[in-house]
């Protein structure tokens, strides 16, 4: 008859392999993986990502349908971190791409590279919107039709790097116009 030393002995090693299964699951998650991107334009608005899924929280990002020429994507950027945060870089595959801003110049408003980048302050949130801050698309290599799904990395003065997905729509709320010659390659 077998002792109850080795009647255990199973049901324990199975405990322990649970266990280190679990472990090495739940690692997969770990604050060891490089954060690099935020929630796609396809999760819920009221889905906010966590600390770890980047940089930055982006919600509602999105980007103005284009035939060709110019646009602009923007989004609402949080900041749930302890320390200030400054986008200084964006690109994406579909154009070059700089962070701009509408500022006064000769008593008009006129759109602009921004100098230094946009900073989120810690515990806080900057809009990337028409008329305001954004990122300016340009020179599309092909156009950018409703409903189309554009990665956008962001670039931060640390070095850090964040992708986000913007979706295509139409919009024509600011009047804006992003016409080819705004900031656009010399001709050639």
């Amino acid at each position: 008859m077998p002792s109850t030393t080795s009647r255990r002995f199973p049901r324990t090693a199975a405990l322990i392999g649970a266990a280190v299964l679990a472990a090495s699951v739940a690692a997969c998650g770990s604050a060891d993986a490089t954060p690099t991107t935020a929630p796609s334009a396809s999760a819920p608005a009221s889905a906010p990502a966590s600390a770890a899924a980047g940089v930055l929280t982006i919600r509602d990002p999105w980007v103005k349908a284009a035939d060709k020429g110019m646009t602009a994507a923007f989004a609402t950027l949080v900041n749930d971190g302890d320390a200030d945060v400054t986008i200084t870089g964006v690109t994406t595959d579909v154009s070059r791409a700089e962070i701009h801003e509408m500022a006064m110049t000769d008593g008009k408003m006129a759109m602009r590279q921004k100098q230094g980048g946009v900073v989120v302050a810690a515990r806080s949130q900057a809009a990337l919107e028409p008329g305001g801050d954004h990122l300016m698309l340009m020179d599309l290599t092909r156009p950018v039709r409703p409903g189309d799904q554009l990665d956008v990395t962001l670039t931060f003065a640390d070095g850090r790097t964040q992708t986000f997905t913007a979706v295509a729509k139409p919009f024509t709320g600011a009047q804006e116009t992003y016409a080819p010659g705004h900031g656009a390659s010399p001709a050639s």
